[in-house]
């Protein structure tokens, strides 16, 4: 489940004024549902390691980290969101800063191509399937949606090639495959970089924990 970070130094007076770009509903969900934004500036150069690196960031929500990610880096990001509403606000703030390196997909992650990027990151995207912090009734949520897409998700990454990177935020890394190790941590191990350090295996195994 997403919760409020603890960390005094992710809930700084920064938050507050990245989320005015917001309507009020989309801002009152800040604190539960979208990456602060000391988070998302540390997080993007972890991920983004040449100007060419193609992020993605499964279940971007009002697209926060993206558009934060795109202003402190070099990379080009994209949202996937199933909540077209969310999509709406995302690109409606990203042509309010003037961001071209950013983009907005309303799809389901199903649906994506994972080989066109180099890069993931994650803030829990699947968990409102397990728990009762949801931001809306307008998709399908079920505990077997929540193993269906972790699974996807966990496959997908293990299809990568060596050397993909993967920043997970207050997550339990239920989508992250054994092929891959934890190599630097943030914000009381609440950020975390994933590197894929060695083959999949035939039967992709899952980090728990």
């Amino acid at each position: 489940m997403k919760h409020a970070p603890a960390d005094p130094e992710m809930l700084s007076v920064e938050d507050e004024k990245f989320d005015r770009i917001y309507p009020a509903a989309i801002r009152d969900l800040s604190a539960i549902f979208w990456t602060p934004v000391a988070v998302a500036a540390e997080a993007a150069p972890w991920l983004v390691t040449t100007d060419a690196t193609r992020v993605l960031d499964i279940g971007s929500g009002a697209g926060k980290f993206c558009l934060v990610a795109a202003a402190t880096s070099n990379g080009r990001f994209t949202g996937v969101e199933q909540r077209p509403e969310l999509v709406e606000a995302a690109n409606a703030a990203r042509h309010a800063l003037d961001l071209t390196e950013v983009e907005f997909l309303h799809a389901n992650v199903l649906e994506i191509d994972f080989a066109q990027y180099e890069a993931f990151y994650l803030f829990n995207p699947f968990e409102e399937n397990m728990h009762g912090h949801q931001i809306g009734t307008h998709i399908p949520l079920s505990p077997a949606l929540f193993t269906k897409y972790t699974r996807h998700v966990a496959a997908q990454l293990g299809a990568r090639p060596l050397g993909t990177r993967v920043v997970t935020f207050m997550a339990y890394a239920d989508d992250i495959p054994s092929c891959y190790d934890c190599v630097q941590t943030r914000f009381g191990d609440d950020l975390k970089l994933w590197i894929k350090e060695r083959p999949e295996t035939d039967r992709p195994g899952l980090r728990r924990g």
